[in-house]
């Protein structure tokens, strides 16, 4: 049995068959409630719209009409014009806070948003990735009604603005589910992150379809990033909410759905979503830029691969196209007949920064030179790119990894952290690792807030106009025919050099990258030579430099 508690009232729910049951009830907006099961465990609705006091406390009720719109006749932006930019609200000042950026972000040339999840989480600080209430905003970055001006405003600055949706697991505090309604995990298989969603369930992907159609209709948000699909192993869930997000929105409205796939599914990225999050080309370029070779980055590692893997990229648009990787893993489908505008190219973003021990951004990790030439890499290629939030201006502040778990979680995620790194050289022994910050202190939060750059900080005023310039570039070759770019092939110059070109309706765009520490000759045709960064010259591309011809043909 289940009832509704309401004002001190236990209403009966009636049965409607398959484990649901309803009643319907008048309760003003910000009404409290929770549901009653078997006449005994009260439990938050898993549906909430609202938790304004946190995972513990009750649901409350939330108007649909909540914000006066100003953007009525929004209908997003296309694709080929994005820029989008990742960022963290609670390390922004909230949606508040986030939302006093924008005139800055967008006079940066930054034309998408891309949120970090805001599903309402434990305690007041957390990636976002442990959320629990997916209907439910995060009370700790501000009430509902805050996020929709968000959306609103950032729409009247000219940005589109996604959303990073988490479908495949449950945070491990907060999630009552498991207690009452088993039926919605599969006891058969687990996730990295705790246990499995039976998708197979009809009512399952209901819940979940119906989140995603929320976001975008009753928050107006652009598009989705759908976190980690590779754990979520139904094919059947992500055609489904596909063809049901396509299928409702409004003629001429432009909605992106984007994937985190690990499988590197080439499938998907003809006609059910829009993009993938392209790894392959984030690594391979990181193993040129630093040398590093731990990790997933040994994948990568070895005299030349990491070069002939993003030439790979530049190409085909994965590196991974079903070969066994050096590890053994068979990885990927092949991908060559996609258009490059189906990946999302970043030097940067909150996995490959936070997930380092002490969350290093690229700025700080090579020379201010060569961390410019992965920022330049990442816009003129003709993909669509991600900025990681401070990256237009080099930010040199940490991101790193945090939560606000109670006991006994604080110490099992602080010690399960410190134990990642165990099998790293520079971590072997138990005091190195203990220097690795604490995910629960307050303080390795407030260390990774970002803020603006000041108007008397003359380097990143510099670094912004410099920035500016590569976007107007971008725009004026590459934007308006992104869609119809067409390879034109690339070579391996050098251990740590690469060219590539690609065919446009109006020319051929070219460029030539070297991050090594020695010139290299190229062979990039004669053209217009549009950007010279760093030295080089009609014939050598000179230690970190990327220089970039547009042939009239």
């Amino acid at each position: 049995s289940v009832s509704l508690v309401l004002c001190g009232e236990d209403l009966p729910m009636s049965e409607q068959g398959d484990g649901v049951f309803a009643v319907e009830a008048p309760a003003p907006a910000g009404t409290p409630y929770r549901f009653r099961i078997d006449g005994q465990t009260q439990v938050p609705d898993p549906a909430s719209r609202w938790q304004p006091h946190g995972v513990e406390g009750a649901s409350a009720v939330l108007p649909e009409d909540n914000h006066d719109w100003r953007t009525d006749d929004w209908r997003g932006r296309p694709w080929n014009e994005l820029v989008i930019y990742e960022v963290h609200v609670g390390c922004s000042g909230g949606f508040d806070g986030l939302r006093a950026q924008l005139p800055a972000l967008a006079e940066m040339g930054i034309t998408a948003l891309e949120l970090m999840p805001v599903a309402q989480f434990p305690g007041r600080r957390n990636w976002g990735y442990d959320g629990v209430f997916p209907y439910a905003p995060a009370e700790a970055y501000g009430r509902p009604e805050a996020l929709k001006a968000l959306v609103d405003d950032a729409h009247a600055h000219g940005m589109a603005v996604l959303l990073d949706v988490v479908y495949n697991h449950f945070g491990p505090l907060g999630n009552l589910l498991a207690q009452y309604a088993a039926a919605f995990f599969d006891a058969n298989r687990s996730t990295p992150w705790g246990a499995a969603i039976d998708f197979t369930q009809p009512v399952v992907r209901r819940f979940f379809i119906d989140n995603a159609l929320m976001w975008l209709q009753e928050y107006r948000f652009d598009g989705l990033r759908l976190d980690a699909v590779h754990a979520i192993d139904s094919d059947a869930f992500l055609q489904q909410l596909s063809d049901e997000v396509h299928a409702s929105m409004a003629e001429g409205r432009h909605v992106h759905l984007v994937l985190e796939n690990e499988r590197n599914q080439a499938t998907w990225l003809k006609g059910a979503y829009q993009a993938q999050w392209n790894d392959d080309f984030h690594n391979a370029l990181h193993v040129l830029l630093t040398g590093e070779h731990e990790g997933y980055y040994a994948d990568y590692a070895g005299p030349g691969l990491a070069a002939s893997l993003l030439a790979r990229c530049l190409a085909e648009g994965f590196a991974w196209q079903g070969q066994r990787t050096p590890r053994g893993v068979a990885r990927g489908e092949p991908s060559k007949d996609l258009a490059p505008a189906r990946f999302v190219a970043f030097a940067q973003n909150h996995d490959q920064v936070g997930n380092r021990a002490y969350g290093e951004r690229l700025s700080t990790l090579v020379s201010p030179a060569r961390a410019r030439l992965a920022t330049a890499l990442t816009l003129l290629v003709p993909m669509v790119p991600l900025l990681f939030m401070g990256e237009p201006w080099q930010a040199r502040t940490p991101f790193l990894f945090f939560t606000d778990f109670p006991p006994p979680l604080d110490e099992a995620v602080r010690e399960g952290r410190r134990r990642e790194f165990a099998a790293f050289p520079a971590f072997g022994d138990a005091a190195a690792r203990a220097s690795i910050p604490d995910p629960n202190d307050p303080q390795t939060f407030a260390a990774s807030a970002v803020n603006l750059p000041s108007d008397t900080d003359a380097d990143a005023r510099a670094t912004l106009a410099w920035f500016r310039g590569l976007l107007a570039l971008r725009r004026h070759y590459l934007v308006a025919d992104l869609e119809a770019v067409q390879p034109l092939g690339t070579r391996v110059l050098a251990d740590h050099a690469v060219q590539a070109g690609w065919r446009l309706p109006s020319g051929e765009w070219w460029l030539g990258f070297n991050a090594g520490d020695t010139p290299v000759a190229h062979a990039l045709p004669a053209g217009d030579c549009v950007l010279a960064e760093g030295h080089s010259d009609a014939r050598q591309l000179g230690t970190d430099s990327l220089r970039v011809h547009w042939v009239v043909r």
